[in-house]
């Protein structure tokens, strides 16, 4: 019987798979350099560390320098902290209010806004700049700044800037951004195109600012105008005017509501504007009264007349001629001068001639006002001169004719309390008395007679329609 075969070990190994061969240990010398090695390379490393760690910042510090120089080099790249000044903008003048959607944007002044640059110490003298600076007009909230304070930075500034609402159109247009020469700038149309009814304060503000980058390195603060509503515009259908111009509808007038009861009885007799109004509140005052009808109180009627009184009239005049005499007007039928058979008459002396002849002239000019020859007075030497001697006799009063006070008539102007009588002597007339008033009221002072013909003139209402008398 044959004995076993035994395999040895090494031939055992070579039978087997690869991956389940044993790997070979490494030598104690193979370890012992592999040690050596890494703690030289570690020291190595660690010398040359602090020598790559300087050649890198040197070489990272030349090229910051030379791209710093290039911007300083390069005035509209040059990035600097602004620094802090005394100089701030400045509105020269206030709005007018109300302000509408829609509405142009104008002064309490009737000028042009401005924005001026101005010091702190003295902050009512416009500083000018070395170079134009450019300014943008922007919209703030109405509760910026909180309490009382008139200082604050550019960064609160800018996070109270309003801008639209969702959808809508910019919440301000026109011209936005001006530039500032010589120290100022007029602000050109800018108008809301949205109320103000929609933010937490309901008030806005037109602030203006240094546009970034145009003035250099030094800040100029910011201004700003006081907070306002901004009402819609169908509200603007209904604003009275103040003051209210010639040709305005008579419902701009206080106490006259558009399409009202009195707006509508004036309509029916052919009083459509404030011209209209005065005109026959001088030549025929009482007839105006009754058009109104005693709906209208005295008090309603003295606010009415009252703000009709602050009307601008213009430089337009009116000339009535016929074969012997010229008469010239001003827009609301009172008598400036007048011609009367080759003698000339200021409107002062017209009281020394027959009054109803004088009458009789400013009911045909009143009747036929549309045929009236229409001059201005700018061009009208004669009447300039004549109204320079009147101003050099009379720089702060006019005199007035009003008929004694009876029990059956009332005075509209009570103006009166504030002059001082003259006897009848010096007066010359023994009918009138004379009273000192302000030049403010010239010619509006009458009375009106309820007993009074209709279409007659009372003595007092005569009077009213001589300027300056």
């Amino acid at each position: 019987m044959a004995a076993k075969r035994y395999l040895n070990e090494s031939e055992s190994n070579e039978d087997q798979p690869p991956e389940k061969k044993m790997k070979s240990r490494p030598s104690f010398a193979s370890v012992i350099g592999e040690v050596v090695m890494v703690n030289s390379l570690q020291n190595l490393f660690s010398t040359l560390e602090p020598l790559l760690r300087r050649v890198v910042k040197e070489e990272v510090e030349h090229v910051l320098g030379r791209s710093t120089r290039s911007l300083l080099r390069s005035p509209s790249l040059r990035i600097q902290a602004l620094e802090p000044s005394s100089l701030k903008l400045k509105f020269s003048n206030k709005l007018s209010l109300p302000i509408f959607t829609g509405s142009k944007i104008g002064s309490c002044d009737n000028n042009p806004l401005q924005i001026l640059v101005v010091d702190n110490a003295n902050p009512n003298v416009p500083i000018i700049l070395p170079q134009p600076i450019k300014i943008e007009i922007v919209v703030v909230d109405g509760d910026f700044p909180q309490g009382d304070r008139e200082t604050w930075t550019s960064e609160e500034f800018n996070n109270n800037i309003v801008k639209e609402r969702t959808g809508r159109r910019p919440l301000l247009t026109g011209e936005l951004n001006v530039t500032i020469r010589d120290g100022f700038a007029p602000i050109g149309d800018i108008e809301f195109t949205d109320n103000s009814s929609w933010i937490r304060s309901r008030k806005f503000r037109v602030g203006v600012r240094v546009v970034p980058g145009s003035n250099g390195d030094v800040r100029i603060c910011e201004a700003m105008t006081e907070p306002f509503v901004v009402k819609d515009h169908r509200g603007e259908l209904y604003k009275k005017h103040h003051p209210p111009m010639l040709d305005d509808d008579v419902w701009r007038l206080e106490k006259i509501g558009k399409d009202g009861a009195f707006h509508t009885k004036l309509k029916s007799e052919g009083i459509k504007t404030v011209q209209d109004f005065l005109k026959l509140s001088i030549v025929n005052p009482q007839s105006l009264r009754r058009i109104l009808g005693l709906g209208m109180s005295e008090k309603m009627w003295e606010v009415t007349i009252k703000h009709a009184r602050t009307c601008v009239l213009g430089n337009k005049q009116y000339i009535l001629r016929g074969n012997n005499h010229f008469v010239m007007f001003n827009p609301i039928c009172q008598v400036l001068k007048a011609v009367i058979d080759g003698q000339d008459y200021t409107s002062r002396e017209l009281s020394n001639i027959d009054r109803t002849y004088i009458e009789r002239l400013v009911r045909q000019a009143y009747e036929n006002w549309s045929s009236l020859e229409e001059v201005d007075a700018n061009m009208n030497e004669t009447v300039l001169l004549t109204q320079g001697e009147m101003m050099q006799q009379y720089p702060n009063h006019q005199l007035m004719m009003l008929k004694p006070f009876q029990q059956q008539e009332y005075i509209v102007d009570r103006t009166i309390d504030m002059g001082y009588e003259l006897n009848n002597d010096q007066a010359g007339c023994s009918d009138w008395t004379y009273v000192s008033m302000p030049s403010s009221n010239i010619g509006i002072n009458y009375n009106i007679s309820e007993s009074s013909s209709d279409g007659e003139l009372t003595p007092s209402a005569s009077k009213s329609f001589l300027s300056g008398n």
